[in-house]
């Protein structure tokens, strides 16, 4: 039996909404934000992704430390909308739908919201794990974002 559930978060960062969706986008510069992550590599394009990678993670149960490999797809990339899935072995999904939008004064606000599903007896411990790493990421997020600005924008 699989469970599921969903956990949101909002940054705000003072770049364009071009800036922030090329570093979300693009999954190998995420180690610099996600604390799990250790490897990050491009794979060949899946059907229907606009990019696709293996990931490994490092995860910690207990006094045991281990690293689980995973694979993730783009599935939509623009200035205003990305949406990403990541799967692992056994039947478990993060799906990550992240939307962007310009505010007053050179802000742009960035809304996220994670939805897990695992296996019933995975589940708290999977739940928990992502919810703190994408927690820690929203933290680093807006500094990085923020040093961004005026970088050439994304082709």
């Amino acid at each position: 039996m699989l469970r599921s559930e969903t956990f949101s978060y909002t940054v705000q960062a003072r770049c364009t909404p071009r800036e922030a969706a090329a570093l979300l986008s693009d999954l190998t510069r995420q180690g610099e934000l996600h604390p799990l992550i250790v490897r990050v590599r491009r794979l060949p394009l899946r059907p229907g992704a606009q990019a696709s990678y293996v990931i490994s993670d490092r995860l910690v149960a207990g006094p045991f430390r281990f690293r689980t490999t995973y694979q993730a797809d783009v599935l939509i990339s623009g200035d205003d909308e990305i949406v990403m899935v990541a799967r692992q072995w056994p039947a478990t999904t993060v799906r990550n739908h992240t939307r962007l939008r310009g505010e007053p004064d050179g802000l742009v606000r960035v809304d996220v919201e994670i939805t897990l599903t695992a296996p019933a007896p995975l589940f708290r411990y999977a739940f928990r794990q992502a919810r703190a790493a994408h927690l820690a990421l929203a933290t680093r997020l807006g500094a990085a974002l923020d040093r961004t600005t005026g970088s050439p924008p994304a082709s």
